[in-house]
C-alpha cells in the first residue's frame, strides 16, 4: 500500500516522508487539510519538525491527498491504536518478537498463535507488519504473562522463523 501511495510522491522527497510519517503514525488529514489524531489537531510545524522539512512541505502533502480521492479515502479513514509493548516489561506481559525468512509466507501467526495457545497463554495484541508496509516485517505477539522456556523452544523450531526476539 505504501508503495502505491509513494507514486503520487515520486518527485517530491519531502513531500513522500510527510505522507509516510502521516500513515506510519495513523494521522488522518481532514477536508480543510487539518492532520488530527482522532479531533486533536497537530499543528502542521510539529509534524515539519519531526521529519525535518519545512512546514510547507506539509500544507504541500496534506493539499495532494485531498487532491487525489484515493488518498483522500485512505488518508481520512486512517486510525492510531495503542500497543503494549513498551510497558510489557513493568506490567511483566510477555512480549515476543518474530522475525520471518520470508515475510510473504503465508500461516507464521496461526502457528505461532496455535503454539501459544498450546502453552495455555492469552494473546492481548498482535502486531504483523506488512512486507509492503515495513522494511524489515516482523510479527509482535504481546502475552498476558513471561514466556516459558518450552514455548520458545517449540517456536524455534517453527519452519519460516528467521529469529525470536524476547523483551
Amino acid at each position: 500500500m505504501l508503495e502505491n501511495i509513494e507514486t503520487y510522491f515520486d518527485e517530491f522527497p519531502a513531500r513522500w516522508k510527510v505522507a509516510k510519517l502521516l500513515f506510519q503514525r495513523g494521522f488522518q488529514v481532514r477536508d480543510d487539510g487539518k492532520i488530527v489524531s482522532g479531533n486533536i489537531e497537530i499543528p502542521h510545524s510539529q509534524i515539519a519538525k519531526e521529519v525535518d522539512v519545512g512546514r510547507r512541505a506539509v500544507d504541500e502533502t496534506a493539499e495532494t491527498i485531498l487532491s487525489v480521492p484515493q488518498l483522500k479515502r485512505i488518508y481520512a479513514n486512517l486510525r492510531q491504536t495503542y500497543s503494549l509493548e513498551e510497558i510489557a516489561r513493568q506490567e511483566n506481559l510477555g512480549v515476543i518478537v518474530i522475525v520471518p525468512e520470508d515475510p510473504h509466507e503465508k500461516g507464521i501467526l496461526f502457528r505461532v498463535a496455535k503454539e501459544v495457545y498450546e502453552h495455555n497463554l492469552e494473546i492481548l495484541q498482535v502486531f504483523a507488519e506488512h512486507p509492503s508496509m515495513s522494511t524489515e516485517p516482523k510479527l509482535t505477539i504481546i502475552l498476558e504473562k513471561k514466556c516459558p522456556p518450552t514455548l520458545i523452544e517449540r517456536l524455534q523450531k517453527l519452519e519460516g522463523i528467521r529469529h525470536i526476539i524476547l523483551c
